[in-house]
This record gives structure tokens, sequence and C-alpha cells, in this order.
């Protein structure tokens, strides 16, 4: 029991490193809704807007003035659950993202023609799934919520009207709640296991954006890895075996985990005065997810009528063997009138998770991506942007066993998401 207990403390670190791809049940990285419309295709290279902090600070350089940026992004996510086995027994609903918004904002202001600073405020990383009551894979995991939230100021600098490089430090706190349910007896209530950690840690992204010739432009950004110590705690509430009333343990928790480094590519290229493309690789080193090593130790409350050792200091290490990844996209510009621009992209994103190990806490496979966005200049000085994506990713299968229970399904993922930001300049 000691080592199922720790396994399932496994999924939180697994949820928080895959956060970055797997936000609320799904990919949700708008940082831009100006930049969701092109599929983030020209992330690093377009600076079309204060969101730039983000996508490369270095184009602080190009934006003129102070500006204000702010939106949020939400997703509507569907799962279709089939081909199940297992030894447990329940439901397959697969409704477990609820709909789920991030709010973003950034601020830039150019002090000269050669240095800008600017201030960011968003959430890189996030993962809400919330399975129903009674779900046939709860015993690897029923409820997960992981959310960070990332405070970035920021500064750049121009050699001249062709190059520039920025920088800026990052403040991150991450939280996370999750949740299992295991099942001795049928006649009984599960055990539930909830797991709470949090940290706050530094990291920073750094850019370069280069005007190549008058109608091309290259910017590249990395984004650094973030180096987290949670501290928690492990509570565990089991029936007892006389009355069968629940009572609950509760165990410090600690763990170690990097979220990954990524590089991101990208180019701008004016085809015309009305059309621009873009284009732009992303490569995530999540690789340094090779196994995970969890410490539960100490108890704070009571046995559990004998169901769990009335104490807990042990260390395990769980093979994760996760594989870097690439994600490309491609998209366009139109501009229609002269307060009028419409965009539209393609992403395709590959998964870092495989079948020996892949989750029901994050199921996710290859996916694809198409976009649609339009900006608004209502008056000079302000400028309104709608974005709208479809998300469909391959069937993945997840398989999953421990000593109590195991779960095999097929899952089938979609998501449509919704964007919407405005600009002030002054």
């Amino acid at each position: 029991m000691k080592k199922v207990m720790l396994k399932t403390t496994l999924s939180l670190a697994v949820a928080m490193a895959s956060s970055h791809l797997f936000a609320s049940g799904f990919a949700l990285n708008e940082q831009s809704v100006s930049g969701m419309g092109t599929g983030f295709a020209g992330r690093s290279s377009s600076a079309d807007d204060a969101s730039t902090v983000y996508g490369n600070p270095a184009g602080m350089a190009r934006l003129n003035g102070q500006q204000i940026t702010g939106g949020v992004a939400a997703i509507d996510a569907s799962t279709d659950i089939s081909d199940v086995s297992g030894r447990s027994r329940g439901s397959n609903k697969g409704d477990m993202v609820p709909f789920t918004a991030v709010p973003f904002g950034f601020y830039t202001n150019k002090l000269n023609d050669q240095w800008a600073v600017g201030f960011g405020v968003y959430a890189p990383f996030g993962l809400v799934t919330d399975y129903e009551r009674g779900f046939q894979g709860r015993s690897f995991g029923s409820n997960s919520e992981v959310k960070v939230i990332t405070l970035q100021p920021t500064v750049s600098y121009a050699f001249n009207d062709r190059v520039s490089v920025g920088f800026g430090p990052t403040i991150n706190r991450i939280a996370g709640t999750l949740e299992s349910d295991l099942s001795f007896n049928p006649a009984a209530p599960d055990t539930n296991i909830k797991i709470k950690g949090d940290d706050t840690a530094l990291g920073f992204n750094v850019g370069v954006l280069v005007q190549a010739t008058d109608t091309t432009r290259v910017g590249l950004t990395y984004h650094s890895k973030v180096s987290y110590k949670l501290d928690g705690h492990t509570e565990v509430s089991a029936p007892t075996v006389t009355s069968g009333l629940l009572r609950s343990n509760r165990y410090d928790a600690s763990l170690k985990i990097d979220t990954p480094e990524s590089y991101d590519l990208s180019v701008t290229q004016d085809l015309t005065d009305a059309w621009k493309l873009y284009a732009g690789a992303t490569w995530t080193r999540w690789s340094r997810l090779k196994d995970i090593t969890v410490k539960n130790e100490g108890v704070v409350g009571g046995a559990s009528g004998g169901l769990l050792a009335p104490s807990l200091v042990s260390t395990i290490k769980e093979e994760q063997n996760w594989h870097d990844t690439w994600a490309y996209a491609v998209g366009t510009s139109y501009q229609l009138t002269k307060q009028v621009v419409l965009r539209t992209g393609l992403t395709f994103d590959q998964s870092p998770t495989n079948n020996t190990d892949r989750s029901p806490r994050i199921p996710t496979g290859d996916r694809t991506i198409f976009s649609l966005g339009l900006g608004y200049e209502v008056m000079p000085n302000m400028t309104i942007d709608v974005a709208y994506s479809y998300l469909k990713e391959e069937d993945v299968k997840v398989a999953r066993s421990n000593q109590l229970a195991s779960y095999n399904a097929k899952y089938e993922n979609s998501a449509n998401g919704f964007g919407l930001g405005m600009t002030y300049r002054f």
C-alpha cells in the first residue's frame, strides 16, 4: 500500500511537467490573441503588440510609445473514451475538462531609440481534468488542477534599426492539487488520496530580432527551464476496517522537477503591402523528464483503521522516458482595409508522452490546430483582436496498472479555442 500511495504522488510531478502542452486538458498556450489567429506562426518575429514581452522580448524595440495589451483565452474541450477494459468498474463519460478561461496582460514603453522596458503577467502552464464520480480509471487520476502564474519584467536594446535583443527574468508561482480514488472493496467507500504542493521559482526569457531585409524579419526566443521544489502534503482518507467510516492520514510530501526549456525560431515575410506570411518552429526539451523521485514522510494525522501504515518515510523512482518535441506553424495575414486585418494559421504539435507511461490525467497525443483571427482598429490608438482555433488530436491509448487496479482505454480528443484581446497605445 505504501508503494501504491507513492506512485500516486508521482502524478503531481507528471501533471505539472506536462501542463505546458496539456493546459486545461488540451493545449492552451495563448498569451496573445493576435498570435493565436495565425496559429502562433511568427510568434518570435511578428512583434505586433505588447504581447511580444512573452513572444520575443527583443520585439519591444519595434513598438512606439507605450502600449497595453490584455485579453483572455478560453477552451471548450471534448473527449470520447472507448475500447475500455480493466479490473475496476465504473463509468467513462469523458467530460473531464471544464470550460476554462485564462487572462493575460502586457505593458511596453519605448524610452528612446535604443531602450524599451515592459512587464507581463500570464499563465504559461495549467491543467484541469475533473472526471465524474465513479470514473473507471479513478485509481490513476480522478481530479487534477495545476496552475502557474508568471510575472516578467523585461528590457530590450536596439543596436540599430536592424538588430535588437531583449531579456526578462520570470517569477513563477506554481500550485497543484491532484486526487485519486482507490477501491479495495466494492461494498465500501473508496480510499481517496489528495495531493497538494506549491513553490515559487525563477527563470528567464531572452530573444533576438533581426530585420534581415526590408521585407524579411527573423526572431529567436529562448524560454529557460524552471526548477521547482514543491512542498506540501498527501492526505489519505480511508474507510476503517470495523465501521467503514472514513478517517484521514496526512503525510508531508516534497518533490523536485524542472519544466523544460524551449527555443522558438520564426520568420515574418512581407509579400505585398497587404499580405504577410509567417512561419515558425518550436523545440522543447521534454527529455529532461526521464524519471521522478518523490519523498513522503512523517505522519500528521492518525492511523486509518490499519489500512495504511501509520508512518511513511520512503523514496521511490518511476521511469517516464519522455522525448523532445517539435511544433511547426505556418500562417498569413491580409490587411483587408485600413482598420481590418484577417489572419489564419495551421499548427502541427507533437506530444512528449508514449503509450507505456500515458496517464488518464494527461491522455494527449500529436495534434493539428487550425486557426482564424481578426483585428479591428476601432480608433487610431485602440485595436480589438478576436481569434478561433479548432484542435484535433490523434487517437491515443492509456494503459495503466498497479497492485489494485488496471485501466485501458482509447481517447479521442478535440477542442475549440476562443480568444479576445485589446491593445491600447498612448
